[in-house]
């Protein structure tokens, strides 16, 4: 039951019907009998400012912000905490005081999916894609402990660009990064076009998928890697959550590597903002229950 005292937090992206965060997050206040109310929020980019402000005026506790926000929201807050600012992109807000401060969970949220599966110190590490996730993605991971990543996307030059800035970005914040203690400043960084996946992952650890290739709708889409190419020693992590199961991790099975699903990240990186914003640690085990039931509803 809502009422004056309900607190708000939400999703401002476009568009966002398609979202089951509403779902996760609701799943929580619930279990844990908080009077919170969690909605998406169908915010264009002409009004983004106007949202973030509103947010402010109404004393909304939070926001998860995703596509095509995550860089441009950037101008409207008024703090970041040290990864967001590292990635220079926002994917948690959380309000207090009339300020409002940015996060980064989503490459949290990836690291802590693969940790249930292995330890990430002394891997090599391949990400196939170089958008907003790979970004998140690439710069968690870089800190981990791993010893080399590997990106690879259709275009070279963007792999490129995002290699680049990981090196250069970890190097000018190496005095910050000591805090960090599993990070490797040795740490090697690569790039590359799509068509060395089998070179680089012959002595891969982990393979992350963080591109839209397989996503609902297409289903059926040609995956990035077959299993001919993967080894079983391998784990491969598919960002995408709809399907549950993407055709490169049946690939990947058929293999014997070890999957991943996308909804232990989606999961992770809303555990994290919701412990940004209140303090207190989500209960997994409902938020994941909550995420596959609207994803059957959704497949129905």
């Amino acid at each position: 039951m809502f009422n004056s005292k309900t607190i708000l937090m939400g999703l401002i992206g476009h568009p966002v019907e398609h979202s089951v965060s509403a779902q996760m997050h609701n799943a929580i206040y619930k279990s844990l009998g908080l009077n919170y109310v969690y909605l998406n929020f169908d915010v264009e980019k002409d009004y983004l400012k106007k949202a973030i402000n509103g947010a402010k005026a109404l004393n909304v506790l939070g926001f998860n912000v995703t596509i095509p926000h995550k860089t441009n929201v950037l101008n409207e807050l008024d703090e970041f905490d040290f990864m967001a600012n590292m990635i220079g992109a926002v994917n948690t807000i959380h309000f207090k005081d009339k300020i409002a401060k940015g996060y980064n969970t989503d490459g949290i949220g990836a690291i802590k999916a693969i940790k249930e599966k292995t330890s990430l110190k002394d891997k090599k590490v391949v990400i196939l894609g170089a958008g907003g996730a790979a970004r998140a993605i690439s710069f968690q991971t870089a800190i981990s402990g791993i010893s080399e990543l590997v990106i690879l996307n259709r275009s070279l030059n963007k792999a490129k660009s995002l290699s680049y800035d990981c090196e250069r970005i970890l190097k000018e914040n190496l005095e910050e990064l000591e805090n960090f203690k599993e990070f490797k400043p040795d740490i090697k960084i690569n790039y590359g076009e799509l068509d060395k996946i089998e070179e680089e992952i012959k002595d891969g650890d982990i393979l992350i998928n963080t591109t839209s290739v397989g996503l609902y709708p297409n289903v059926n889409q040609e995956p990035l890697a077959k299993a001919g190419i993967l080894h079983s020693d391998l784990i491969v992590n598919d960002v995408i959550y709809n399907p549950l199961e993407t055709r490169l991790l049946k690939e990947a099975k058929i293999a014997g590597a070890t999957t991943i699903s996308g909804v232990k990240m989606l999961i992770y990186q809303g555990a994290e903002s919701f412990k940004i914003w209140t303090g207190i640690d989500a209960p997994i085990s409902t938020m994941e229950q909550a995420v596959k039931d609207a994803m059957d509803k959704i497949m129905q």
